[in-house]
C-alpha cells in the first residue's frame, strides 16, 4: 500500500496482486489525531492484505530532510506501531506534481482534481517503489529510520 501523508488528507494506493501496477485507492480526511488516522489505515491494510506500507517522504530538492520530511518520519514511526506490516519510506519529491499533470491530462476539473490528487500522488509513490524493486534496485531513500517490530 502506498501512502501520501498530507496535513489535511492522506492519499492511499494499492497495487495489483502481481505488484506491477499501483492504482489510487482512497483519500482519508485527517481526524483529530494521528492515532485515529492510523487505526483507519491499519483497517485498510488488513482489508487489502497489504504486505508493506510505502510512505512518501517529502525530501528537500537537495535530498535532505526539511521540516516536512522530519514530520513524515515521526508519523511513519508512529504508524509502524499501528500496522501489522513493515513501513518503508520512499522519496516522494515531485510526486504530487506528477499526479497533477496526469490528472490534468485526463481533463479533470480543479474541483474533481482536489478530491483525488492525494490518492493519485500515493499511486505515483507506490508505482515508483514497485518499479525500483522490480528493476532489482534499492528504491531511493536509503536514510530510513530503523523499522519498529510489528
Amino acid at each position: 500500500m502506498g501512502i501520501d501523508l498530507g496535513s489535511k488528507r492522506i492519499g492511499l494506493a494499492i497495487s495489483d496482486s502481481a505488484g506491477r501496477t499501483a492504482v489510487p485507492m482512497e483519500v482519508i480526511h485527517r481526524g483529530r489525531d494521528w492515532a485515529e488516522d492510523h487505526r483507519r489505515i491499519a483497517e485498510l491494510v488488513q482489508e487489502a492484505e497489504a504486505e508493506v506500507v510505502v510512505v512518501g517522504l517529502p525530501l528537500s530538492l537537495d535530498g535532505g530532510d526539511g521540516p516536512a520530511a522530519r514530520r513524515a518520519r515521526k508519523e511513519m514511526k508512529a504508524l509502524s506501531r499501528s500496522v501489522p506490516v513493515p513501513v518503508e519510506p520512499y522519496d516522494e519529491r515531485l510526486s504530487t506534481t506528477e499526479a497533477e499533470q496526469s490528472l490534468r491530462a485526463a481533463e479533470l476539473d480543479s474541483r474533481r482534481m482536489r478530491s483525488v490528487i492525494d490518492a493519485a500522488a500515493a499511486s505515483v509513490i507506490l508505482q515508483g517503489w514497485l518499479d525500483a524493486r522490480r528493476g532489482g534496485t534499492t528504491p531511493p531513500e536509503t536514510q530510513s529510520e530503523p523499522r519498529e517490530p510489528s
